[in-house]
């Protein structure tokens, strides 16, 4: 209110500033003294013109602090309504929760594709490596993907809840995810607890529907049967440095592939896995982690039909590097992603062939990829990949055995170009030269992934 009470003073002061004028008018042309009265009346209705221009631009600028005072107001009163309808109620404050708590975001993924395998193929192995469930080719002609029904949320302030189920043509629906998490432990601290994707490697714990790639690289399909989930618990903590610093820490039942049996009373694998990274100016990222997985094993099954069986020990250790670039950090138009994983594993026990033949196993294998997506205009991406395995090779007693790695370095290349329309739409097109088998095989691959509803941000 300051400026207002100054301009009207200002107007006050030139009101009296005109009367002393008219005054000094009125004495001179009556003054019988006076011999240049015109030159004194021009001075005079001079002075008088510009007091006149000085108060109009004053009332101007009045007029215009006015109006800008009625906008402020109005933002003000904006403002203080949504900071209302974002502050707890009296009555919802005794329980800490607002009304949006308790309606979860509901989220729904939908995969397809249609695919032409370049010859037959009469079931599907990597030969050295005893496979889990769904590491296949994927099936040939038109087919309906996992599509994924996704329901996240905060609990109350103090914990947030995820599920998703995976939908399946063949198996139904499955359980894929299902956990709380902390929101203030403080210090950097989060635990987690339920059924969820383990945080070793860099792509283990992204769905598989935010992959650059249809279908998972062979470390990731041969080491961890695509992706490693069980029910466990999570320690994390972000540590307070100036580059980003994470510690993982992780137990698990141990149910699922590559552990199995849930030995040690149910809690029979366990994982550490730490990962840093930073920014390099405003147009260059990276991250890079370190990992290792422990699990100890009852019985394992191998695939879906085979009847061999592995109970021992399985460790795995898994490094990646990720580097991303985008112009002055906006990746709306141009961006470059590029990536890589090296795998490391042993296992020690005892391999149970489909004819009850109890066999001695001591194995190292190891496995890595590295591929880079190349955005070169909005909504266009090209990708390259290249992934291998490789095992020790068993003897003769493991000839007629999944473990026979039959002088057969398993590899393979991929090739895709896919169109973003938005975050919710992508249509991929993909080629892979596949060399998991000892007979290469070429494969084509057209995939849409669409998404209804809330949509999660992706991580790094």
């Amino acid at each position: 209110m300051k400026p207002y009470f100054l301009i009207i003073a200002l107007a006050g002061s030139g009101a009296a500033y005109g009367s002393e004028l008219e005054a000094t008018s009125t004495q001179l042309t009556t003054s019988p003294a006076s011999s240049d009265l015109n030159a004194i009346r021009q001075q005079i209705d001079q002075m008088r013109a510009e007091y006149e221009a000085r108060l109009q631009h004053l009332e101007q600028r009045l007029a215009h602090a006015e109006q800008q005072a009625a906008k402020s107001e109005q933002l003000q009163e904006e403002l203080e309504e949504t900071v209302e309808e974002l502050t707890l109620s009296p009555a919802d404050s005794q329980t800490g929760s607002r009304p949006s708590d308790f309606n979860p975001s509901i989220g729904v993924v939908m995969v397809g594709t249609a695919q032409r395998i370049g010859s037959s193929v009469d079931g599907f192995e990597i030969p050295g490596f005893a496979l889990g469930e769904e590491t296949g080719l994927g099936e040939e002609g038109f087919a309906i993907g996992e599509s994924d029904f996704t329901l996240t949320g905060s609990i109350d302030d103090k914990f947030y809840g995820s599920m998703t189920l995976a939908v399946t043509k063949d198996e139904g629906v499955i359980l894929e995810e299902a956990y709380l998490q902390t929101l203030s432990l403080g210090g950097g601290f989060t635990i987690k607890a339920g059924r969820f994707f383990s945080s070793i490697g860099y792509m283990n714990e992204k769905h598989l529907h935010t992959d650059d790639f249809s279908g998972r690289p062979l470390p990731y399909r041969a080491m961890l049967g695509n992706q490693y989930g069980d029910d466990g618990l999570q320690l994390s903590w972000l540590a307070p440095t100036d580059i980003y610093w994470q510690l993982d820490m992780e137990l698990f039942r141990g149910d699922e592939f590559p552990a199995g049996g849930a030995t040690h009373r149910g809690m029979g694998s366990w994982a550490l896995s730490s990962h840093w990274g930073g920014d390099i100016g405003d147009s260059h990222s990276w991250q890079t982690g370190l990992s290792f997985l422990n699990a100890d094993v009852d019985e394992r099954p191998t695939g879906e039909e085979t009847e061999e069986l592995f109970t021992g020990d399985s460790q795995l250790t898994i490094a990646d590097v990720i580097y991303k670039w985008a112009p002055g950090g906006n990746a709306n138009k141009q961006s470059l992603k590029l990536q890589a994983e090296y795998f490391w594993r042993q296992e020690d026990g005892a391999f149970t062939s489909f004819d009850d033949n109890r066999l001695a196993y001591d194995s190292d294998q190891n496995g890595w990829y590295v591929e880079g997506v190349y955005k070169f205009m909005p909504k266009w991406r090209i990708g390259l990949r290249h992934s291998q395995v490789d095992a020790d090779s068993l003897g003769a007693a493991f000839v007629n055995t999944s473990l026979n790695r039959q002088s057969h370095r398993p590899q393979q290349n991929s090739l895709m170009l896919d169109w973003t329309n938005s975050e919710f739409s992508r249509i991929r097109l993909q080629y892979n030269r596949d060399k998991s088998m000892p007979e290469a095989v070429d494969i084509w691959t057209l995939q849409y992934i669409m998404s209804l509803g809330a949509h999660a941000a992706h991580s790094y």
